[in-house]
């Protein structure tokens, strides 16, 4: 059942988190390119796969939990700091992330130019999302300090 669990956890996490990132890191150069009369169709069609696969996300803590606590690791200190960065990169994503782009989208449908600084500030909130879900791949492969880790 383990290996069941674990495999079920990866692949949503490839599944779910990847097209985030991606589309979230294509969003500011995308509406940094797009005349304000031109629309929003591709900026709106990355937000919305931002949206819709953040939500699909939520399956990979908790097959996350159900494969920890399978494997008897639930208090290990790598899994603890997983958890956190995990809860902090749904955070960023939440408060900072998808707000920020349904603003600019509502700039662009109302035909102004979105401010520079906005996308600059985007594309930081979207690279420390990236940087904190990089991390966590690296603990959830490594895992320092495991007897059955790498």
């Amino acid at each position: 059942m383990t290996k069941i669990l674990l495999s079920l956890h990866v692949l949503a996490a490839i599944v779910a988190v990847g097209p985030v990132t991606v589309a979230a890191s294509m969003f500011p150069p995308a509406v940094r390119r797009t005349a304000p009369t031109a629309g929003a169709g591709t900026a709106a069609l990355l937000h919305r796969i931002c949206r819709v696969y953040a939500g699909v996300g939520l399956a990979v803590p908790l097959l996350g939990f159900a494969t920890a606590a399978a494997m008897g690791v639930l208090g290990s200190g790598w899994l603890v700091t997983s958890i956190a960065l995990t809860a902090a990169a749904a955070g960023v994503l939440a408060a900072f992330v998808l707000p920020r782009q349904e603003e600019i989208l509502e700039q662009l449908r109302g035909e102004q130019a979105p401010d520079r600084r906005a996308t600059v500030q985007l594309a930081m909130f979207t690279g420390v999302f990236n940087l904190l879900w990089a991390t966590v791949t690296v603990l959830m492969v490594v895992r320092p300090g495991s007897t059955t880790g790498a």
